[in-house]
């Protein structure tokens, strides 16, 4: 009897069960996709690339396009560059925004509410309106042309990353901090021996969340890091347009070089996102 029971609530369909693994299905089909047609592509001839369909298998598995996007558009240059900001800038973004959001969370002083309004501010303000301003200071520093420049301009707090922080400092009890207190240890220790710790959820979270921004950052390092020398992934991506302007498969398996890093990261880092995200809303 018991088995019955058991087969009878496996094998129940019901319409809303229907309906969610219907859209489940169409939202995975949408975002693999277009993926797999450049997975596809990437391995086909230029000539089978352009006689054939998007989704047709290629003839052969050709991992030539690989070797050329590799070697020819210095790709091992662009993740060397890419890679040493991706550290430094999330390094110095996640102690920064855990640290705004450790005193906006634990302290009250003048012109919290304040500063809290000119984070949000900030946020409505494009970011091309004060570009001439910014690159007027990059300039001034004596930064252009290198690769702080960009690493500088990364390093700035955001509101969700703020926000994210603060919300998980609620669930720390301020107990702890107090027994820290009282044996002898200052703010600055508190902050690095007991909240830190307690942040690592959130921590990953911002890590893909933002990170993914800075590692498919375009438009800053082709400003503001011109030299070929200095060349990251997305301007080693974009340099295909010139050589290899027609030649798709090349730059399609290019595409694919630049998208496994992260996609790996997320794969690996997936379970804390999933926990990060849904901690920042209890």
């Amino acid at each position: 009897m018991k088995d019955q029971k058991r087969k009878k609530k496996k094998v129940k369909i019901t319409p809303g069960s229907i309906f969610k693994y219907t859209v489940l299905t169409i939202g995975a089909i949408v975002a693999l996709l277009p993926l797999l047609v450049v997975l596809i592509g990437s391995m086909k001839s230029n000539e089978e690339f352009l006689t054939s369909s998007v989704l047709s298998l290629p003839k052969s598995l050709d991992f030539s396009n690989y070797k050329t996007a590799f070697v020819d558009g210095q790709m091992l240059t662009g993740f060397k560059n890419t890679f040493f900001i991706f550290i430094i800038s999330m390094v110095g973004k996640l102690t920064l925004s855990s640290m705004f959001a450790y005193a906006f969370n634990r302290f009250d002083f003048k012109f919290k509410k304040l500063i809290l309004a000119l984070f949000m501010t900030a946020m409505l303000i494009p970011s091309i309106t004060s570009q001439v301003a910014t690159f007027q200071i990059i300039v001034g520093m004596g930064l252009y042309d290198t690769i702080w420049s960009v690493i500088l301009l990364n390093l700035g707090t955001d509101v969700i990353s703020l926000y994210i922080f603060m919300q998980y400092l609620d669930e720390i009890p301020i107990s702890l901090d107090e027994a820290a207190y009282l044996d002898g240890a200052s703010y600055f220790q508190i902050f690095w021996h007991v909240i830190l710790p307690n942040l690592k959820a959130p921590i990953v979270t911002m890590l893909i969340i933002s990170g993914v921004g800075v590692y498919n950052d375009f438009y800053n390092p082709f400003l503001y890091m011109p030299s070929r020398d200095l060349k990251v992934i997305s301007t080693a991506l974009f340099a295909f347009k010139g050589p290899y302007g027609t030649n798709w498969p090349v730059i399609l398996a290019g595409v694919m070089i630049v998208i496994l890093p992260i996609l790996l990261l997320f794969l690996f880092l997936q379970k804390y996102i999933y926990n990060g995200v849904a901690g920042s809303v209890k």
